[in-house]
């Protein structure tokens, strides 16, 4: 099982390559424009180092309308803000050297959490309760290839759920 107990396991998707990874995450930007909240959503990215979180994040800002060599991990500026290719604001946050939530919100946290930002996070799960309740969580583990992974997707309220449907619908 990839969640603990307060999550709920929705659903995997394994991986064979990081096109495979590339293309589940310009899908469910699909599924992000089609049913997401035009006020805002979260997609918390999870998993140890290396395991294709920038990778992920990346397709996902691509299938946005964002240039993909545009996106680098923001793990030395906490994030990096990508102007609007729809109605919404993209963030994407690197919460790996973080060290509190006070320094989230001293860096922006509570303007990426606001109406027309989507936010993207790597490392979400360190600071799970600086995250709104709805939302989409994606743990990405490695498989046994070296470019195997396995993505461990959980959906935690209305909004979240809708996309999660609309992207397991696109992505059988």
């Amino acid at each position: 099982m990839c969640w603990g107990s307060r999550s709920r396991l929705v659903r995997k998707w394994p991986s064979k390559s990081p096109a495979e990874t590339s293309a589940l995450g310009r899908a469910l930007a699909d599924a992000l424009l089609q049913t997401g909240d035009v006020k805002g959503w979260v997609v918390s990215l999870n998993g140890p180092l290396g395991a294709g979180k920038t990778l992920f994040a990346k397709a996902l800002a691509e299938g946005l309308g964002i240039e993909p060599s545009r996106v680098s991990s923001p793990s030395f500026v906490i994030a990096n803000e990508y102007e609007p290719t729809s109605e919404l604001r993209l963030v994407h946050a690197d919460w790996y050297r973080v060290e509190s939530e006070d320094e989230l919100s001293a860096a922006g946290l509570h303007d990426w959490l606001a109406p027309g930002v989507g936010l993207v996070v790597e490392w979400g799960d360190r600071f799970p309760a600086a995250l709104p309740s709805d939302r989409l969580e994606v743990e990405l583990r490695p498989g046994e290839g070296e470019d195997d992974r396995l993505l461990c997707v959980a959906a935690s309220g209305p909004c979240s759920t809708a996309v999660l449907e609309h992207w397991s619908a696109s992505c059988p």
